[in-house]
């Protein structure tokens, strides 16, 4: 799918994930005559992937016409200072879109006029190889036309999910955003079990990284619900099974799991307000 806006696209800082967006619009064929960069310091390989595509990239770059869409990509911390000038530069046909994480609806809102339409999202990791998964919230004032839009510059990335609640962007939060390293983690303790089993730790860190990635390459292409798929792989009394029984138990992963969410979605709240 072609993405095609009805104006200029302004992306407002270019780090990681405003890099990995760039590219993903790039390679949905987004006009880049129409996409102009602010950031006085971006990362190199973002500057030389808009210098090969010839975007424009400033500071404060001129743009031809009203952006159709300003994608915030700038640290929390910082939105503060970079928000007031931007309310200028937004008409009212406009949509924000932000990928900020930790930023709510309201502290985004009150640096536009009244009656802006905003979208807050939360992006992941894998959004870097265009494997993501982003979870937006849009405000009152977001039309059908501006949603159209959003989801085509998120879905350059990877899938798009939509939510009315924004109180559980904490838990989006929680399970997706930093749901990479509790896999990462995952592939490091594998690892060492087999290390502990008497494996060599060069090859048990390489058979524990193929299998997390072969596993969750597999249940991507697969339409089976996950416990399926590890159904199919259990023998009844065989080795998996076994290990399963440790896995599953009243201590077992997914208690842990739920602890870990439950305080991951606490502190990104403790975070946003």
């Amino acid at each position: 799918m072609t993405i095609s806006l009805r104006g200029p696209l302004l992306l407002v800082g270019a780090g990681k994930m405003g890099g990995a967006m760039l590219a993903g619009w790039l390679d949905q064929g987004l006009d880049p005559t129409s996409v102009f960069i602010q950031d006085p310091q971006p990362a190199e390989e973002i500057a030389s992937l808009a210098r090969d595509a010839g975007i424009v990239m400033d500071g404060a770059p001129s743009l031809p016409a009203d952006p159709a869409v300003v994608v915030l990509a700038v640290k929390p911390q910082i939105m503060d200072a970079v928000l007031p000038p931007l309310s200028e530069r937004l008409g009212a046909r406009g949509v924000v879109l932000s990928i900020a994480a930790g930023r709510r609806l309201a502290s985004i809102e009150k640096h536009f006029a009244t009656g802006t339409a905003v979208v807050r999202s939360m992006p992941n990791l894998p959004a870097s190889i265009g494997r993501g998964i982003t979870v937006a919230c849009p405000n009152a004032a977001v039309s059908a036309e501006q949603r159209e839009a959003c989801v085509a510059l998120l879905s350059a990335v990877g899938q798009v999910a939509w939510i009315d609640d924004e109180d559980l962007l904490d838990a989006v939060t929680a399970v997706s955003g930093s749901g990479p390293a509790y896999v990462f983690l995952l592939a490091e303790c594998l690892a060492e079990a087999g290390v502990a089993a008497g494996l060599d730790r060069d090859l048990a860190m390489r058979l524990a990284r193929a299998t997390v990635s072969g596993a969750g390459e597999l249940m991507h292409r697969s339409d089976l619900d996950p416990a399926e798929l590890r159904k199919n792989v259990t023998s009844p009394g065989g080795t998996t099974a076994a290990a399963l029984e440790i896995l599953m138990g009243a201590e077992g992963l997914q208690d842990l799991m739920t602890r870990a969410v439950r305080l991951a979605a606490r502190r990104s709240a403790e975070l946003s307000s």
